[in-house]
């Protein structure tokens, strides 16, 4: 029985590179760094040049190009120009070594993947996890379901790529998603937009920043998106396929009672109504298929067969406040305390041409599940700095209770020749509802810090970081329910439980060289894990352990040519041990699915490069590319469903071996302060598996987004300014399958990418 949300909330509250060999010569002969200069950077964005870019992803703000990390950074500008509703629109490839993608056909969920970790298996369920963590203000994320929900005034998302276990923790081997909202300024400001677009859609958001008023000052957000689907459902008064119907509301309230501290709560909730994707027959299979069932080897536009479909709904809310004190000039406290709620209904009747002809026989699997959630988290923070030392640590515990169950009924009934179908007047399956049921509970508590000295007898130019995060994750669970029964095993009926524990210590250690005031280089050691669990779509709810990484990378970051060019390289080694991998018994004609997971003996390997280059040639001009090269290498798993365990390969999921992303956003006064925005963005991507036991590729793929803007145009009233913009996401209309899977029963089938949408926008800001 749930505790009410007060409880929890108060209580934690209360509770408180490959490196350049051609320039480093000449860098060497360089004017030592300038500190003081530096830091002036990280406060203000210089008038000429690229400016300094803020991050957190050391807990404290600091210089992009000063911090030893691979960090790719999206403003919210670089959001809106591409046009960026949830996280779901950065699966485009924008940020290359980060990979976004559909739980299968489902919208509900996603998979995030970053430098080829974080996408192996079913993280769908209650027991199990992601590899890469997604934080909102410093708030975890626990669950896949709710991550395509739409996004609040964003100022900036950070991608940190590589292990993050020391100061992110759990779950974050391949790296964290930090996504950072705008935070009330205590004066009054109106940004409100409102569009339309393509296939039915329409948007209205406003953000409201309220003047400050004893000290306390206020901000609300609101937004309002939906979109039809792209693909006709022809069930006549169903929804079609790939829609979504957004909205959320969100409230920030800060109090700053003195200049040494900070009170900040927010509320946030959203609902977000999804269809899933459709999925295509492009071949067939050995088994015998309906002449109804069509191959459609390109993109659809209308499904050859029409179903009952409804919005699979994601309902999310919760609570957070922060607390900052600063309790000496070098000594400042943190509290991030937070509750959160979700609950996500699933309706996915998506893969009907994998259904199976019998005469007269039942079809079109309707997956159905619903899933519960709430999680409440306490960090406790100490960051502060003494000479030639800068330092954070922290206590983290993390709480989490999950629920879910699943049906998957037939919906339609084939006639004798395969030539017709009607609908079933209700819902048919094998086995009663539900199918299968399973909970499970979460407690995570961690200790963790990092210390970086600078020695000055040095000139200040070295900088060595060590850190430490001790984990300790205890989780318990039952499957309650297997074909739609209670399990019996060993003549013992009842549910089967699973307890899990485990203590882990992640270190770090970087050492960081300031060649010149412009050009840093880093060598960095670190490691990170994803929590152990167990299937619920197993037949035994066994336990497996976790997995995890370690990884050696060096880098550099370079501001050259007056700050006009910057160029950020990154070169790596993982070790992957204990990968967790998913085996699937394929039944076909049955509409469970049962999956067990293993950890796999022996250690796997992902190499790779990356690039980011920033380039600001005259005023108004800017052009920017990213490249990627990820190489993924996975030791071979026994197949528990086969006779003898026979080794089987394993494939790394959407992990393409290169892609690129590259950009041109180009400022035009033309009036007063009135200007034109042109933004105009590429993505390429090599071909990709998209299961772990299927050697099919995807589709290469290579996507054009756009976006034309009149902005700054005078209102003439409380200087009011009106911006009116096009946009386009997959401009040329290019299509691509994101997920390509073949079965010598069944044949090849795929997803596609969704076609051209394109729209207009009004945007007014006071």
């Amino acid at each position: 029985m749930r505790k009410s949300v007060s409880d929890y909330f108060y209580a934690s509250a209360l509770a408180g590179s490959a490196l350049s060999a051609a320039l480093l010569p000449a860098a060497a002969q360089a004017n030592a760094v300038d500190t003081a200069a530096t830091a002036a950077a990280v406060d203000a964005v210089e008038a000429e040049g690229l400016g300094a870019i803020v991050v957190t992803a050391e807990k404290r703000q600091t210089d992009l190009q000063d911090t030893p990390i691979a960090i790719a950074v999206m403003s919210g500008d670089d959001l809106a120009n591409r046009h960026v509703q949830s996280l779901e629109d950065l699966g485009d490839g924008t940020i290359p070594s980060l990979r976004i993608a559909p739980f299968f056909s489902r919208k509900s969920a996603l998979t995030i993947g970053i430098r080829g970790i974080g996408a192996l298996g079913d993280a769908n369920q209650p027991a199990r996890d992601q590899g890469t963590g997604v934080y909102v203000d410093g708030v975890y994320m626990g669950r896949a379901q709710g991550l395509g929900a739409a996004l609040f005034d964003v100022e900036q998302i950070e991608v940190l790529k590589g292990p993050q276990g020391t100061l992110f923790g759990r779950n974050t081997e391949g790296g964290a998603v930090s996504i950072v909202t705008r935070k009330p300024s205590g004066e009054f400001h109106l940004n409100a937009t409102a569009g339309i677009s393509n296939y039915g859609g329409y948007e209205g958001v406003i953000h409201l920043d309220l003047p400050s008023f004893h000290n306390i000052s206020v901000k609300l957000d609101g937004l309002v998106q939906r979109r039809g689907g792209t693909v006709d459902n022809p069930l006549g008064g169903q929804r079609d396929f790939n829609s979504y119907d957004r909205r959320g509301v969100h409230a920030a309230v800060k109090w700053e009672p003195s200049s040494s501290f900070t009170a900040l709560y927010s509320f946030d909730k959203s609902y977000d109504a999804t269809t899933p994707y459709y999925l295509q027959l492009l071949s067939g299979g050995s088994l015998t298929r309906a002449p109804i069932i069509t191959l459609q080897p390109d993109r659809a536009g209308t499904a050859n067969v029409g179903v009952p479909l409804q919005d699979s709904v994601g309902k999310t809310w919760g609570h957070q406040l922060n607390l900052d004190w600063q309790v000496a000039d070098h000594l400042t406290l943190r509290s991030i305390s937070s509750y959160r709620d979700l609950t996500q209904s699933q309706y996915d009747n998506g893969s009907t041409v994998l259904s199976v002809f019998a005469p007269n026989g039942n079809f079109g699997r309707y997956s159905l599940a619903n899933f519960d959630q709430y999680q409440y988290s306490q960090e406790l923070q100490a960051i502060g700095d003494m000479p030639e030392i800068t330092y954070v640590a922290g206590l983290f515990y993390y709480h989490e209770n999950v629920s879910d169950d699943a049906w998957s009924p037939n919906t339609l009934k084939f006639n004798a020749d395969g030539t017709g179908y009607t609908v079933l007047p209700s819902p048919i399956a094998s086995a009663p509802f539900p199918d299968r049921a399973s909970s499970a509970v979460t407690d995570n508590i961690s200790v963790f810090g990092q210390f970086t000295w600078t020695p000055g007898a040095l000139d200040n130019r070295f900088h060595l970081t060590l850190g430490g995060r001790y984990s300790h994750d205890k989780k318990e669970g039952h499957l309650t329910k297997v074909n739609g029964t209670t399990p019996t095993v060993n003549g013992i009926t009842g549910s089967l439980p699973m307890a899990f524990k485990s203590d882990r210590f992640d270190p770090l250690v970087t050492l960081a060289y300031d060649v010149s005031r412009g050009i840093n280089v880093y060598g960095k050691w670190s490691s990170g894990y994803k929590a152990g669990g167990a299937n619920s779509r197993s037949l035994t709810y066994r336990s497996f352990g976790p997995e995890s990484v370690s990884s050696f990378e060096i880098g550099s970051k370079m501001d050259l040519l007056a700050d006009t060019v910057r160029l950020n390289l990154a070169a790596y080694t993982t070790k992957y041990k204990n990968v967790q991998i998913d085996f699937n018994a394929v039944t076909p004609g049955v509409n469970r699915t049962t999956l067990e997971t293993v950890n796999v003996d022996g250690a796997g390997r992902v190499k790779g490069v990356e690039a980011d280059l920033t380039v600001a040639p005259v005023t108004g001009l800017t052009l920017t590319a990213s490249y990627a090269l990820t190489d993924v290498r996975l030791p071979r798993a026994p197949n528990p469903f086969v006779a003898g365990n026979p080794l089987v390969t394993v494939y790394p999921v959407y992990v393409p071996k290169h892609s690129s992303s590259g950009a041109i956003d180009y400022e035009l006064p033309v009036a007063g302060d009135m200007k034109i925005a042109a933004h105009l963005d590429a993505s390429f991507a090599t071909r990709q598996y998209s299961s772990a036991s299927d050697p099919t590729l995807s589709d290469r793929s290579f996507l054009v987004n756009g976006r034309l803007s009149l902005a700054d145009i005078d209102l003439g009233s409380m200087g009011a300014k009106m911006r009116v913009s096009f946009w386009a996401r997959n401009l040329l209309n290019r299509q691509a399958a994101f997920l390509r899977n073949y079965s010598s029963a069944l044949g090849t089938y795929a997803i596609f990418n969704e076609p051209r949408t394109f729209g207009g926008e009004l945007n007014v800001k006071f």
